[in-house]
């Protein structure tokens, strides 16, 4: 296979081996600016910014792990909100699989906010 079959190969959505690999850092630096375009509904601050997201793990091949929370197990987003992560998760460069885990331990409180969501809530 010559230069020419190899990106054709890679235009046609083939990864050619010379195409690099996204680093798990650049991968989960993406990763946080797709969730923070998440936002609860009754609250007017990104999700990640409200503390919601407790872990966020990138692997070698891509794989993401997202454990994440509510702010109370009867949260009426609680149809909307992990499924919204999980598909901007999957929108982002370089994510081959996503797992996400809807956690209520440890219990969210306010105390979770990032000091730019507490001053945007005047908190």
């Amino acid at each position: 296979m010559d230069k020419s079959d190899e990106a054709l190969e890679s235009k046609n959505g083939e990864t050619s081996p010379e195409e690099p690999v996204r680093k798990p850092s650049d991968i989960e630096y993406d990763l946080i600016a797709a969730i923070k375009t998440v936002y609860d509904p009754e609250i007017p601050v990104d999700i990640y910014e409200l503390g919601l997201i407790y872990s966020l793990n990138v692997d070698d091949q891509g794989r993401v792990k997202v454990v994440m929370t509510l702010t109370t197990p009867m949260c009426p987003a609680a149809e909307i909100l992990p499924p919204e992560v999980e598909a901007k998760a999957r929108e982002v460069e370089g994510v081959a699989e996503v797992e996400l885990e809807l956690v209520w331990d440890p219990p969210w409180d306010m105390e979770m906010m990032s000091p730019a969501a507490r001053l945007q809530l005047n908190i």
